[in-house]
């Protein structure tokens, strides 16, 4: 497979598959590039490996076996020099059940919770969920409407008598940063002076663009590890979500024990044999599978962008350094994202996130996914533009 050429402008018709993407459109003329799925076939390694395991014909409870664990180590291990001990991995069935679990483990209610916001609107139910308070610290928005750390807020939050857990995102949904190694070390060194845990979200690691490298947040120094729980999953970029499979790293014994029992408390302990082999398939065979896509992402990335610059410009787009979801400043239209969001439905009919559900400093922005086919994105872009101009 390492030298195959994988076929991204395929187009798949998804629709009447039980789709929560496409589905969830009432008219089959609307494009939906919200919830952060993607378009594409998964990897071949992928659905080989599920198709050897449909034919066995007999889908019983399965068990964990050691080369989950192995399949793990050796990409982390190969891919981002983060070496991991089997004895610190946990499972799970997906990586936001995973941060309902830890923060049920090691928060209590009424204690705060501190996020980098905007930030993905899930932690926000997590945080709820366990009674706790989410403490949002805006990220700096810069003049080339890219975001940076304000580390005087942090340091202030993190300062704050009821906080003892940052929940933090690497690389950062839905602003598209691919935090550095400076920077992580900076939030670490202000964890630590103030005893405050970090979970760190790294579901979106593997979707890099060009110039831009992921680092494990728990890789940066031992005693980040020490102090970092780290939640990760292969569904997001081998396109694997619905098949639930994750995986928890923690360094701190105590922590792990009280992990553990929370997943065994919340019913998120098991995984079905499907996710245990697209898992495993995903990271043995699925590297070079990954590199074309994130090629593929990019120049999704420069059409959009290129359309937007030179037909909207009241659209303000942040640089995308991650992920596959473009995050769009809408303020310059005099219209709320609200209002943005339902003309582009209702005049474009195309389907996007309202950026205020990532809490208040979303408000004003979009969210786009485009980890669809080129001819897709072309089309939804000059629909948006249609619709706005």
């Amino acid at each position: 497979m390492k030298n195959e050429k994988f076929n991204f402008d395929e187009l798949v018709d998804r629709h009447n598959t039980h789709s929560v993407k496409w589905d969830k459109c009432e008219n089959d003329d609307v494009i939906p590039m919200w919830v952060a799925d993607m378009d594409f076939k998964s990897a071949p390694c992928i659905i080989d490996a599920l198709k050897e395991r449909l034919e066995h014909g007999v889908f019983g409870y399965a068990s964990v076996p050691e080369k989950f664990y192995s399949s793990i180590i050796n990409w982390f291990e190969r891919r981002h020099n983060w070496k991991i001990d089997s004895n610190l991995i946990d499972y799970t069935t997906g990586v936001v059940p995973a941060i309902d679990a830890v923060l049920r483990a090691i928060t209590k209610p009424g204690e705060n919770v501190v996020m980098l916001t905007p930030i993905y609107n899930c932690f926000f139910t997590c945080i709820d969920s366990n009674n706790c308070n989410a403490f949002e610290v805006p990220l700096t928005y810069n003049d080339d409407y890219s975001y940076s750390i304000d580390f005087e807020a942090l340091n202030k939050a993190l300062s704050d008598d009821n906080t003892h857990t940052l929940l933090f995102c690497n690389p950062h949904n839905p602003a598209g940063r691919v935090w550095t190694r400076d920077e992580m070390l900076k939030v670490n060194d202000l964890c630590l002076k103030h005893g405050v845990t970090v979970i760190s979200d790294e579901i979106h690691c593997e979707m890099v663009m060009p110039g831009h490298d992921y680092t494990p947040f728990a890789s940066i120094s031992q005693d980040a590890q020490n102090n970092c729980i780290t939640c990760g999953s292969p569904s997001k970029s081998f396109n694997i979500a619905g098949l639930q499979a994750a995986f928890i790293v923690s360094n701190n014994p105590d922590i792990k024990t009280k992990v553990n029992k929370a997943l065994i408390d919340n019913q998120v302990c098991s995984i079905n044999p499907f996710g245990l082999e697209a898992f495993m398939a995903a990271y043995n065979h699925g590297e070079s599978w990954i590199l074309q896509f994130n090629d593929y992402i990019c120049g999704n990335f420069q059409l959009m962008r290129d359309m937007m610059n030179k037909e909207l410009p009241a659209f303000h787009i942040t640089p995308m350094e991650g992920s596959y979801l473009v995050w769009i400043d809408i303020t310059p239209t005099g219209m709320t994202s609200a209002q943005v969001t339902q003309k582009i439905l209702d005049d474009g009919k195309v389907l996007v996130n309202d950026g205020a559900m990532y809490g208040k400093a979303g408000d004003g922005f979009i969210r786009i996914n485009i980890a669809t086919q080129r001819s897709v994105v072309e089309e939804a872009t000059r629909r948006i533009i249609n619709a706005m101009k």
